[in-house]
Parts: C-alpha cells; structure tokens; sequence
C-alpha cells in the first residue's frame, strides 16, 4: 500500500504538528499509572486504550527528559514509564532517493540527518531507531525491519547498508 493514500485514510495528510511543549515547564504533578510498552501499546491503569485518537494526543504532549518520560500540559506534568522507546515505526517507503517512515502514532518523517537511523542493542540483536523528535525515538518494528532490509545494499567488507536524504546509513 502506498503510504500517501494510508496518511490520507490514517487522516493524516497535514504535516507533523504538535503542541509546543518544549516551552511548557509545570511542576511535577506526580506519577500516572501509564506505560508504553516496548511493542508500541499504550497502557493506563492495567487497561490498554485502544483509541487511536487518544494515543496519538498523548504522543503529541510526550516529552523527554533525561531519562524520564512525561506528559505535558501548559499546567500539568505527569511522569509516565516507557519499557523501550515511546515510537515504534510500523511501516517504511522508498520515495525516490528518500526513505520515509511512519510511526504507530502518526509521526512520518524522512530518514536524514535531521532523522538519522541508528543502531541499537535490544535484547542483544540490533535493531534500527529513529529520532522521529525532540529525543523522542521510535524503533523499527519487525516488519518495518524486513522492508529496510530488501532496500539496504552490501559494500566490499560486508557492511549493510542504505541511502536516504543524502546520507548513509549503516545496518551492522
């Protein structure tokens, strides 16, 4: 499927647009009982939400600070546990000379050096992340993984690899 037409059927043809929370700065709150688990779900109290909306506004407050994430208001600042990373990226396309990659929250961006892929250890197999923003990254599902692959090329040392805003991106 193309991802345009999934955007525009997600209702997400508009770009990337959040609130400003890098310029909110509340108090601590204190904890909510929420976590992202590391396959993507969100989680509150025990129960997981599974409207689509409602994630995609948490995601849009969701702040990181050191090692910590919250949630933001211009008021509020709640602390919430995240297993893995926050984002996890559920689908990739070829765009020209381009890769872009979409979020289980929304988020597209195009892998460049604003948004570079990275290697990281999870559960001692190496997976690829993004910056998808502000700190925020988002892991490669395992899907997303196998489609990056087929893309990725081999240099004369074995070396896997793939091309995306001008930029190489190594796999091993």
């Amino acid at each position: 499927m193309n991802l345009n037409a999934l955007q525009q059927q997600l209702g997400l043809e508009a770009e990337n647009q959040y609130p400003p929370v890098e310029k909110w700065h509340p108090q601590l709150s204190g904890d909510m009982d929420m976590v992202i688990r590391r396959d993507g779900t969100w989680w509150h109290e025990g129960v997981q939400i599974k409207r689509e909306k409602l994630v995609r506004l948490f995601a849009s407050i969701l702040r990181k600070e050191n090692d910590e994430y919250f949630l933001l208001t211009p008021v509020e600042k709640w602390r919430i546990r995240v297993e893995d990373r926050p984002l996890l990226i559920v689908m990739i396309e070829q765009d020209g000379e381009d890769i872009r990659a979409i979020t289980n929250t929304g988020d597209t961006v195009t892998i460049n050096s604003q948004h570079p892929l990275i290697m990281s250890f999870l559960d001692d197999v190496l997976i690829p992340e993004v910056n998808i923003r502000a700190d925020l990254y988002a892991r490669f599902s395992r899907n997303a993984f196998y489609e990056l692959t087929e893309m990725a090329a081999a240099d004369e040392d074995e070396r896997y690899f793939v091309i995306s805003g001008g930029q190489t991106f190594f796999l091993n």
